[in-house]
């Protein structure tokens, strides 16, 4: 059964063709083409992407006229271990269409600003994130990260604290730099159930490491010794079988009945009437 769309969505047309119409604009400068879950992405060499994105944008039938984002992707384990991935827009089609090419630490993607100006930022973006350079571009400096950062956070090839930390210096009357100086160590998680209890030592549990199970506590801090404990000669637990053993049962119950219910003697009602009344006078009802 075909999904109806509300009125106000906009209708997208169909991608059948557009591979096709791609292979033939591109030429031997696609390396792949795949259309997954009705996404089109199209692997280019990277000396021609310039090249690629002109074709997109001014061949009819494509016309993909903006560029929408670019993102960086880190596969470490490749030779060329970076992917830089272009996400165009068709205005006049209302489709979309997703254009990578690949690279490493050393070797830089020609930039798409003679295109697209605002590539520029994009581009600064994925060089600040992953250490991509791009040639061409007229204004590559880090963009989200600090000036004096060292290393990509993207690449997750650097220590958790960082290298320098930055504070306002009211001496100098400016931000100055300093190597980072952890106020404690990083804490370590066991990770354990609750019930299992800890694998480390607790602060006080270490004096009761050389005690002998069964073996007498310590004197306290006064000096006075303790007393003695008798010692029983019973050699078997004592036990109650019925509850006439533990002094409970009916007896109980009828003598206990019969304590609550007695009149209460002159003394206690007497002392009931010396308890102080509290005055209301001068309150307003």
């Amino acid at each position: 059964m075909p999904v109806k769309l509300a009125p106000h969505v906009p209708k997208m047309p169909s991608d059948e063709g557009v591979i096709d119409a791609a292979k033939k604009a591109l030429g031997d400068a696609l390396i792949e083409a795949r259309d997954l879950v009705g996404e089109i992405t199209l692997v280019v060499k990277r000396d021609s992407v310039v090249d690629v994105c002109r074709a997109l944008r001014d061949t009819p039938g494509l016309e993909y006229q903006q560029l929408m984002e670019m993102a960086g992707v880190d596969y470490p384990e490749r030779p060329e271990r970076f992917e830089v991935v272009y996400h165009l827009l068709s205005l006049t089609k209302n489709r979309r269409i997703r254009v990578t090419v690949s690279t490493d630490e050393a070797t830089p993607v020609p930039s798409v600003t003679g295109l697209w100006p605002v590539a520029g930022w994009l581009e600064r973006e994925v060089f600040d994130m992953y250490g991509v350079g791009f040639s061409g571009n007229p204004d590559l400096r880090r963009i989200l990260t600090d000036y004096g950062f060292e290393g990509y956070p993207q690449r997750k090839d650097f220590p958790l604290t960082g290298y320098v930390e930055l504070r306002y210096s009211e001496a100098e009357k400016r931000v100055v730099y300093e190597p980072v100086q952890l106020p404690q160590d990083f804490r370590t998680f066991d990770f354990l159930m609750p019930w299992e209890g800890a694998q480390y030592v607790l602060p006080g549990d270490e004096k009761a490491q050389n005690e002998a199970p069964g073996a007498p506590s310590p004197l306290p801090a006064t000096g006075a010794v303790p007393t003695p404990v008798a010692k029983t000669s019973a050699k078997t637990p004592k036990t109650t079988e019925k509850p006439a053993d533990t002094g409970a049962g009916k007896p109980a119950d009828v003598q206990a009945t019969k304590e609550a219910r007695k009149p209460r003697t002159a003394k206690a009602t007497s002392e009931v009437s010396k308890k102080p009344k509290s005055d209301n006078r001068g309150k307003k009802a």
